[in-house]
């Protein structure tokens, strides 16, 4: 039903959206984010069959910065940033497109597939993998329509490598607005249930 509640695992899948645009912005401003974080993003990337959504994300300390900032949002639509709600929109918008090209989703499934073998062999965070998964997002993802554009300061967006990982970033966005809708997740619960977002989502 349209006026079903939210569930936490819609709630914790909306926030690993958050997550990854709060993510984007701080290493597009910033020219990095910590190690533990971006191995956090990729893991929720590579694992295609996860347990349960709780154990995809982890502990609550690893999406304290997704739930923050889903939280200010909710509560007050004019706090934050400006660009992470962009990001966050633009994410769950490409999400629904790519669920609707068949070709490209067998593409992306298949590319991660082989990105997480390759994983197993060196590491979730290393610079092949990144290269790897972002340009499965440059053949796949950048060949729609609709792009995010990415702001922040030049000198570290035209570096190889912080784009490279803008992109893994924006994937694992997108990897969780596809589980947030898998689990039953609506854009009305974002407009008529915001309260019942807040209630589910980690203390």
């Amino acid at each position: 039903m349209i006026f079903s509640r939210p569930t936490a695992d819609q709630a914790l899948a909306l926030a690993g959206v958050f997550q990854s645009a709060v993510l984007v912005e701080e290493i597009a401003n910033h020219g990095d984010i910590s190690q533990k974080r971006l191995a956090h993003a990729m893991s929720v990337l590579l694992n295609q069959n996860p347990e349960s959504v709780s154990s995809l994300y982890g502990s609550p300390n690893d999406m304290e910065i997704g739930v923050n900032a889903m939280r200010n949002l909710l509560i007050d639509r004019s706090s934050g940033s400006a660009d992470v709600l962009r990001y966050a929109i633009g994410i769950m918008y490409l999400a629904r497109k790519l669920t609707s090209d068949q070709a490209k989703l067998n593409k992306v499934g298949e590319g991660i597939t082989n990105a997480q073998r390759q994983s197993e062999h060196f590491s979730a965070t290393h610079d092949n993998v990144i290269a790897n998964v972002a340009g499965l997002y440059q053949d796949t993802v950048s060949t729609m329509s609709v792009r995010i554009q990415v702001s922040g300061n030049p000198a570290y967006l035209q570096q190889s490598g912080i784009a490279q990982r803008v992109r893994c970033l924006l994937f694992a966005g997108i990897r969780s607005a596809f589980l947030w809708h898998q689990v039953g997740g609506k854009r009305s619960h974002l407009l008529l249930r915001r309260d019942n977002l807040l209630a589910v989502l980690p203390k």
